[in-house]
């Protein structure tokens, strides 16, 4: 008789086709453990949700799912989603104040969170699984919260250990840092609760862990440190050297990259002044700075960050550069004298943006608290990295010793040219030993090797509690 594996529920809302910024290490981990002999069962959002209420979808990534994932998608009441009267229930187009009052109510006094129906309809459904075949562990992770919530329900209701994953965090103001919410908030009362019942509790970095256990001591003891990583299965094996370092001198213009999601929380002015200022040394003047990646991470929320780029360098924009609502999704718009939008790349086609390009340009928001995912695939595509943040970021533990670095020191215009012109420079001399030493600096955060404390301690707890239940 073989012996039965390990069966996981993995509450993980955002999750393949979405492309919110956190599915990388909720697919990577359910990958990964089925391939380890485990039963996985992810609870994520709803089609309807990710296509029609927020837009927001990389269909190629669902061919990245291993297909003995089984996938379950809870239903979400998408009240603060309706925008059409016509998707209104009856109850809610007769009475509408009175359903206002009621949902508002339950944000008040049942969960903080407009995901709690999810949160609700997925305890319902995994208890009817779990009295068919019992579930051995729990893992959810956050953003949504709700996420949390429903693991410590399910732990009430069966003594299922769970574990919870904060790729976010939920009470603390990452970008701001401080307390995202007043004092007597929900909130708090709520991370509390399922901090106390969580057998762990898994942070991307130490200064989110060491916040975290400031204000949960209790909890303290249960805090592990679980970096993200870089995907083996959309990267190659190996790295080449960058196109101008292949080329003959003078035969190459400088191609610099940002791969990522860009946000409102990024230095973009700093960067695109930054660049313009390296274009005027002589080896730079046909330098270019290619943009892949979506603006924002929901419908809608382009605008606002087309008009940013598109004012970052006002003076110097060539005619027909873009404007606010220039750049089609078919268009690759120029918001500055070299600097193009090349629009959204699928992970599962990076690796030819990451070959292509002769310098990374690491563009993020955020300090002490943000580490950012990018980083691990920028280091694993061994080229040079500028960085483009703020003093202090999370960042720059990782990439303090990784031996192509160029870190500007600050967010001014000037030392940043400084850095770009310098990596230009380091990547047309970069020959097959330098790139082969950042990529094995660069291997040790592997996702399989990132996820390794996070698997060890899953089958401690599911090996126990096979062990009580026979």
């Amino acid at each position: 008789m073989t012996e039965r594996r390990p069966r996981l529920l993995y509450l993980a809302f955002y999750f393949p086709p979405s492309r919110a910024s956190g599915v990388y290490r909720p697919r990577a981990t359910a990958n990964r453990l089925t391939e380890l002999g485990w039963d996985v069962t992810v609870f994520a959002a709803p089609l309807p949700f990710l296509y029609n209420a927020i837009g927001s979808v990389d269909e190629k990534l669902m061919e990245t799912i291993d297909p003995r994932i089984t996938l379950v998608r809870p239903d979400l009441n998408r009240f603060v989603w309706q925008t059409n009267l016509r998707d209104y229930s009856k109850f809610r187009a007769t009475f509408p104040q009175m359903a206002q009052s009621l949902y508002t109510w339950g944000q008040k006094h049942v969960f903080p969170e407009h995901y709690a129906s999810w949160a609700r309809a997925s305890v319902r459904r995994a208890l009817r699984m779990h009295a068919r075949r019992k579930f051995d562990v729990v893992l959810a992770t956050g953003n949504p919260f709700a996420s949390f919530g429903a693991a410590w329900l399910f732990h009430k209701l069966t003594r299922t250990p769970y574990i919870i994953d904060y790729r976010d965090s939920w009470t603390l103001d990452q970008f701001g840092e401080q307390p995202r919410y007043d004092d007597g908030h929900p909130a708090w009362r709520w991370e509390r609760r399922v901090l106390n019942g969580a057998a762990n509790s898994l942070y991307v970095n130490e200064a989110q862990l060491s916040w975290h256990a400031e204000r949960y001591p209790k909890a303290a003891g249960r805090m592990m440190t679980v970096l993200n990583g870089w995907d083996v299965d959309t990267l190659p094996a190996t790295a080449e050297p960058p196109p101008a370092a292949r080329a003959e001198a003078g035969e190459h213009e400088p191609r610099f990259s940002f791969v990522g999601t860009i946000t409102d929380q990024q230095p973009i002015e700093e960067m695109v002044e930054g660049f313009t200022r390296a274009r005027e040394h002589s080896d730079m003047s046909a330098a270019c700075l290619d943009l892949y990646g979506y603006f924002g991470f929901f419908r809608g929320s382009d605008r606002a960050l087309r008009k940013r780029f598109a004012a970052a360098d006002p003076a110097d924009a060539p005619e027909g550069a873009a404007t606010e609502g220039a750049g089609g999704d078919d268009e690759e718009p120029v918001f500055a004298p070299g600097v193009r939008y090349r629009g959204p790349v699928s992970k599962t086609e990076l690796v030819d943006v990451y070959r292509d390009s002769d310098v990374l340009v690491f563009l993020n928001g955020g300090g002490r608290y943000v580490t950012s995912g990018k980083i691990f695939e920028y280091m694993a595509a061994a080229r040079p990295i500028v960085s483009v943040h703020s003093p202090g970021s999370a960042a720059e533990e990782l990439l303090r010793d990784y031996p192509l670095w160029f870190n500007p020191g600050s967010l001014d215009p000037a030392d940043i040219a400084v850095s770009m012109v310098a990596a230009a420079k380091a990547a047309a001399g970069l020959d097959e030993r330098q790139v082969a030493a950042a990529r094995a600096y660069a291997d040790r955060f592997e996702r399989t090797v990132a996820l390794e404390p996070l698997v060890r301690r899953l089958s401690e707890l599911a090996g126990r509690r096979r062990a009580v239940s026979g």
